[in-house]
């Protein structure tokens, strides 16, 4: 009774009359929800008991450049996108718990596209018809839910489906966008022809785009949260073939909230040479032999392995789903790494080292704030990525629910930090000088540095091998012998995570920070990885898939030199 009550109170504050009077678009989602949920209580075999309108709003512009020229240029695009989360039953047991067996991972939300005008009536009609037909593939979801509960074994983790929280109340500033700062257009043209000097350069690209989102979200509970993000991105993209077929190719970008952040001309045009150089160079390195032994990671590629090896597996509703390997479900309060190394998830960290961290937010998905988690100290597990999906042990969520406007939220990562102890740190110089001598130790001719880091991937199911696998651009061997430091080519990593994050020997008091998007069953979202430069005991490369294709046959056409 005092759990009804409540929300009629918390549904009673959000729905008043005029409660959104300076944001029309807003209090048309405010007194559609209301409505909703005042009306579905009462149809239905089961209950509705939480009802929440999710809506992304975007501003979008980019334009794109090569090898001189213009290529693509979008018009300034606006759209919004919507999602209604719903849950039936309580929070116990309801629509979004998992059906075993099942393939469906998107049972609790619906999502369609909403008018980009502050129409209330058309507005409050695209609501109606997906809330309607949400409520009716929940009753019908609920009850498989059952059925299965009914005739499979009991289930390991039985922590219900849903938190209460405390409903945050959040009106962020919405200011003017502007969506294309300066000239970008003449800038990309005299960018991207700094590859025609580059014969061996196939394919390139400088893209620039300017993104301005608002979330907004409504819920049954009392949350109301509107918050801008905003991102002025430059990627650069080249692509080069050696000649036994292999493509090589280097990805960058550089990203800020502000289009004043951006690198300046000089900045960008220092790096796109470098990595035309360095692409060049790497079309003749010999091709790597798989091999296992010492390496050193640096600080961005190192971020990259901690987000594929351990993040992914620390995300709170992997410990509860069947299917899942759970590689870290009974480890919590037990060492994992060295006790010299700590792993922390801040995405209320804007910056780290003066570097702006793509994952940053104020609210996640479903209106939680966010927080600094501590998962990893002195090398014991301390807790998981939570959203407000709960886990035996851990009945709340510290801010880290988050989707895209297709994907139900679950937990997710955010800024992803890894962390190591002042007095075991030491100078990049020092922490070579150790791959050497581990080289030596092991009887191994020569260690391998990992410069550069495309990204992952990870297999977390159980039914699955419990395998990563990071995909290297810039790799070096360093001969024991101190011989000059070798470029090679055609190299993944791959190995287990528990095996791997015992191999930690040291690390560098540098800093490095990966940028990027990440995708898995909440859609794609921006986070970042920070972490020092990490000597590893032990890792394993093997060779990376090639073309048998020919380079082409034809040499490149005399290019318009910048």
């Amino acid at each position: 009774m005092k759990k009804a009550l409540a929300l009629s109170f918390a549904l009673s504050l959000i729905c008043q009359p005029g409660a959104f009077a300076a944001d029309k678009f807003m209090n048309t989602l405010d007194k559609e929800l209301g409505r909703s949920f005042k009306l579905l209580q009462k149809k239905g075999t089961y209950p509705l008991y939480y009802l929440a309108y999710r809506v992304f709003e975007d501003d979008y512009v980019s334009y794109k450049g090569k090898f001189g020229a213009l290529t693509k240029e979008s018009d300034p695009s606006k759209f919004r996108n919507f999602q209604v989360e719903l849950r039936v039953g309580d929070s116990h047991l309801d629509n979004s718990h998992k059906l075993r067996g099942s393939t469906n991972t998107v049972t609790h939300v619906w999502s369609d596209s909403l008018p980009i005008e502050n129409d209330d009536k058309a507005i409050a009609n695209v609501l109606w018809r997906s809330t309607d037909k949400a409520f009716k593939a929940a009753q019908k979801q609920l009850t498989l839910v059952k059925a299965s509960r009914a005739l499979k074994v009991k289930e390991q983790d039985l922590s219900g489906d849903f938190t209460e929280e405390k409903p945050c109340h959040y009106l962020g500033e919405v200011k003017e966008f502007s969506p294309a700062s300066g000239n970008w257009k003449d800038r990309l043209r005299m960018l991207s022809g700094l590859f025609n000097k580059y014969d061996r350069v196939r394919d390139s690209a400088v893209n620039y785009s300017s993104e301005r989102q608002i979330s907004y979200m409504v819920s049954s509970d009392g949350a109301v949260k509107r918050e801008e993000l905003r991102s002025y991105l430059i990627s650069v993209y080249a692509e080069a073939v050696a000649d036994d077929g292999m493509i090589l190719w280097f990805y960058d970008r550089f990203e800020s909230t502000d289009a004043d952040g951006l690198p300046s001309e000089a900045v960008l045009t220092e790096k796109i040479e470098t990595m035309a150089k360095r692409l060049t160079e790497l079309t003749r390195a010999p091709l790597a032999e798989p091999f296992v032994g010492p390496a050193i990671l640096s600080g961005r590629a190192a971020g990259v392995f901690f987000h594929e090896i351990l993040g992914h597996r620390l995300e709170g509703h992997r410990q509860k789903d069947e299917e899942e390997g759970r590689t870290f479900k009974e480890k919590v309060g037990t060492r994992i790494m060295p006790v010299f190394i700590s792993v922390v998830d801040d995405p209320s960290c804007t910056r780290l080292n003066g570097i702006e961290l793509s994952g940053a937010y104020k609210y996640d998905d479903e209106g939680i704030a966010s927080r600094k988690t501590v998962l990893v100290d002195n090398g014991v597990l301390k807790t998981f990525l939570m959203s407000r999906t709960p886990v035996e042990g851990i009945p709340h969520s510290n801010g880290h629910g988050r989707c895209d406007y297709v994907n139900a939220p679950c937990a997710r990562q955010g800024n992803l930090m890894v962390i190591a102890d002042g007095e075991r740190r030491v100078s990049p110089d020092e922490l070579k000088e150790m791959l050497r001598q581990e080289a030596k130790r092991q009887g191994k001719p020569y260690g391998l540095y990992f410069d550069e880091m495309a990204g992952g991937s990870t297999f977390t199911q159980a039914d699955q091998p419990q395998l990563y696998k990071l995909y290297p651009l810039v790799v070096t061997r360093v001969y024991a012998d101190g011989r000059p430091d070798e470029l090679i080519r055609g190299v993944d990593i791959v190995g287990t995570p528990l095996a791997s994050l015992e191999n930690i020997l040291g690390a560098a008091d540098d800093l490095g920070v990966f940028n990027g998007v990440c995708g898995a069953e909440s859609g794609s979202v921006p986070v970042s990885a920070s972490s020092p430069s990490l000597l590893i005991h032990t890792i394993e490369v093997q060779r990376k898939p090639k073309s048998d294709d020919k380079p082409a046959l034809l040499p490149p056409p005399v290019r318009r030199q910048p």
